[in-house]
């Protein structure tokens, strides 16, 4: 059963996407389970500004004008700046990326940072772009939405099929705009730009963080462990390597282009060395490996599987042909209701997104800290900050989930959630 937004659902800009109910079913799960204020909900369930842009650049093939579609949206001020990716790729509306901005501000709270959640995107596939088409759409997205974008308003960050370059080229737009460099606009971006080592591979690393406390509560070790990551961008593929790092044989991957298997575990060496050699920089066709078909890679029998890739991938369809005995969702809402109807009568245990992928946003916000105060960190210490907040996150959950005797997801939501309310609560609303 889907939740309905608030208002009338017809003028609502966001009811047509499956991922806004989705999100908003959550958070009425959470409003249920705690007693939570209705009219702090109702302000909750709308975001507290979204633009969309017209986005018109020549195309470099042939010179022609192309309009793409863009949006950012700012699920909360509440708590600080608002805080997100900005993602190109081709099927993204306006409701994906509210929901987006809403799961970012129960991560932000689960984190205890200083920030409220955003979202942006582009609907573009970037595959089709060239290099001199990209950085003529990132700069003009930037400069559509320059009033309301800066480092006390709202701090874009990389996402799908956006990167350290892309990030790059906003800070250089918006600065050359203001007049000085201000890096603390952006974060993802290259380390050379003010960037913060470990913030590319922060997410992967804060999702083995949080595996390997699920497999040692569960008396599982990492070295008689196997994995299935669906999704081989920067999230999925630092995983893998991170997960070879302790141990765990990664026995099957997929991307946008096929899925691979190999029951003896990947080479991960050898398939970073094809991908970067291939022109779509795919993991199909990886010679050391069997492919399978797409629908198989979730419900491969392994230890661990990690969605890192698309939200709703999870569904009613499929939930009760899954395998495996931790799910860590490295991508935002993977996992569908209804899907995780049919998980609750299994024993898989759940590592929910707005935790398990928190440590991009994490080290994103070292990278803020740092830009502001001129003084910048070793990689050293920012994993080392970096696991302590994660672990320190995944023990709230988890006591949370105990003391309640609810899911992990909804101990989760319901610490992000309370957080962000208790602080409109005492804010107020004005006027």
């Amino acid at each position: 059963m889907s939740a309905m937004p608030p208002g009338n659902p017809a003028s609502n800009p966001f009811s047509t996407s499956p991922t806004y109910l989705m999100a908003c079913q959550q958070l009425r799960a959470v409003a249920r389970e705690t007693g939570l204020d209705a009219g702090i909900t109702e302000r909750l369930m709308v975001p507290k500004r979204s633009q969309v842009v017209a986005v018109p650049i020549r195309m470099e093939s042939d010179g022609r004008t192309e309009v793409f579609v863009g949006y950012r949206v700012q699920h909360s001020l509440t708590s600080g700046p608002s805080k997100g990716g900005l993602r190109y790729a081709k099927n993204v509306d306006l409701g994906e990326v509210a929901a987006l901005a809403m799961w970012m501000s129960w991560k932000c709270g689960i984190m205890n940072l200083p920030f409220g959640g955003a979202k942006g995107g582009i609907a573009v596939d970037p595959a089709e772009l060239t290099r001199v088409e990209k950085e003529r759409l990132t700069r003009r997205f930037t400069e559509e939405i320059q009033n309301i974008i800066g480092p006390r308003v709202d701090v874009m960050a990389p996402d799908m099929g956006t990167d350290e370059q892309t990030m790059a080229w906003i800070y250089d737009t918006y600065s050359m705009k203001i007049g000085y460099a201000c890096p603390e606009v952006v974060t993802g971006k290259p380390v050379e730009l003010g960037g913060c080592v470990g913030r590319r591979e922060a997410t992967g690393r804060g999702v083995v963080y949080c595996i390997t406390q699920a497999l040692a509560e569960l008396n599982l070790k990492p070295e008689n462990s196997t994995a299935v990551v669906q999704g081989y961008g920067n999230v999925g593929s630092v995983t893998c390597d991170e997960l070879a790092k302790i141990g765990t044989k990664v026995i099957a991957i997929g991307d946008r282009y096929g899925a691979i298997r190999n029951d003896r575990g990947i080479n991960l060496a050898k398939l970073a060395e094809y991908v970067n050699k291939n022109e779509r920089r795919t993991i199909a066709g990886f010679p050391e490996a069997e492919s399978i078909p797409d629908a198989e890679l979730l419900t491969t029998p392994c230890t661990v599987l990690i969605p890192a890739a698309m939200e709703r991938v999870v569904t009613a369809e499929n939930a009760g042909k899954i395998r495996c005995r931790v799910l860590a969702e490295g991508a935002n809402g993977p996992t569908t209701p209804e899907a995780d109807a049919v998980l609750a009568n299994t024993d898989i245990y759940i590592i929910p997104d707005i935790l398990c992928n928190a440590g991009g946003v994490t080290v994103s916000y070292f990278e803020w800290v740092q830009d502001l105060a001129q003084f910048m960190w070793d990689e050293e210490e920012v994993n080392s900050q970096l696991r302590k907040l994660m672990l320190g996150a995944f023990k709230r959950v988890r006591d949370e989930a105990k003391s309640r005797k609810i899911s992990n997801r909804l101990a989760a939501l319901s610490l992000g959630v309370q957080k962000v309310a208790r602080e409109k609560t005492k804010r107020g609303l004005f006027p």
